[in-house]
């Protein structure tokens, strides 16, 4: 699958709280544990990593676009929220740095071998990972066309090679998510 970002002159779409539909908040923090230090892989708007910031001491909110950012900043970010700009592939914390991680619709923009490695790499022994995305076998009605996006079991076969332990994984109408474990 080819690399391509969301397309930042539409960020206000990510701001449409009919993306609860795809997954609720509730939902999300069931995903990982929001606790200490924790990364939110493709944060775009930082619609979700809002719900997600109370809980946590500090949330990274990496996103390769800097447009993304800035729009966040105006929007207004909770103080415990630091902007990162990276690739997932190659990001800017220590080994075992962060305490969990989440990806909300994200996964089929960065999902690599590289980019699950570098996430094992930073997150520390026993954190989880939540990530809900797409999945390839949905109507395709909404979010990016499925040839674009991961089936849930190449997904958690991708994770398990990465060194990742699968807890939970569900797939729905158009949607899947998982819950791995480092």
């Amino acid at each position: 699958m080819g690399f391509h970002t969301y397309d930042p002159s539409r960020a206000d779409n990510l701001e449409d709280p009919t993306r609860y539909q795809y997954l609720s908040v509730d939902e999300l923090l069931a995903l990982f544990d929001p606790q200490g230090t924790v990364a939110d892989l493709g944060s775009g708007t930082g619609f979700y990593t809002d719900h997600v910031a109370p809980y946590a001491e500090t949330v990274h909110a990496v996103d390769v676009q800097d447009e993304m950012h800035e729009y966040y900043r105006e929007k207004g970010a909770p103080d415990n929220v630091e902007f990162v700009v990276a690739e997932i592939a190659d990001l800017p914390f220590a080994d075992d740095q962060l305490d969990g991680a989440f990806s909300t619709m994200t996964y089929h923009e960065f999902a690599s071998d590289e980019a699950l490695g570098e996430l094992a790499r930073v997150l520390r022994p026993d954190a989880l990972l939540g990530i809900a995305d797409w999945t390839r076998n949905g109507e395709g009605g909404e979010g990016p066309p499925t040839d674009e996006r991961y089936a849930l079991q190449d997904a958690m076969d991708a994770l398990t090679d990465a060194g990742f332990t699968v807890e939970h994984a569900s797939e729905r109408r158009e949607t899947f998510v998982l819950r791995a474990r480092r």
